[in-house]
């Protein structure tokens, strides 16, 4: 049998408990994730692409541990075909939130398909505990002095508070 190989792409500015949801559960369902951490420079990231990087690698290695998938973690710039292509993946997994986020994640997952067919977009719903999660409302929660401990990781939560000039 082949190897089920996927990519989840994201910002993660920051990584979020409901972005490990998601990379939790496509693990369950392949043998390779690659998370692609896009640069996008557009969003006005609070953190460097390495950082990035390096907080989803922290971050997602017990995942790996428990179950037993390979979990690995690029920065990418440019089409999210290219780099499933690059990756051997014949799966890009998306997270949904709400019903607000389907119209726009199915028009991408249709530009993706005719850019390149053999890739196959996979929609996972958040968990209930996490659907209202958003790394937006995650820094303005925490740029506003307000307590975001429960939408994050530890790791990510102490590098958060101190982006913003908080200590944590």
């Amino acid at each position: 049998m082949p190897e089920r190989v996927g990519v989840y792409p994201g910002t993660f500015d920051p990584v979020t408990n409901g972005h490990l949801d998601v990379i939790q559960r496509a693990a369950r369902l392949l043998d390779r994730l690659v998370i692609g951490v896009a640069m996008n420079a557009g969003k006005g990231p609070i953190f460097p692409i390495e950082e990035r990087v390096e907080l989803v690698r922290a971050e997602t290695d017990a995942i790996a541990r428990a179950t037993g998938t390979s979990i690995g973690v690029v920065a990418f710039e440019g089409l999210l075909v290219t780099l499933a292509r690059e990756q051997g993946a014949g799966m890009i997994v998306r997270g949904l939130r709400a019903v607000s986020d389907f119209d726009y994640e199915v028009q991408m997952a249709g530009m993706n398909r005719r850019l390149d067919s053999e890739v196959e977009t996979v929609f996972l719903m958040a968990s209930e505990t996490n659907q209202f999660i958003s790394s937006r409302f995650v820094k303005e929660i925490a740029r506003l002095g307000g307590d975001i401990s429960s939408f994050v990781p530890q790791l990510t939560l102490e590098r958060t508070l101190r982006r913003v000039g908080r200590s944590g």
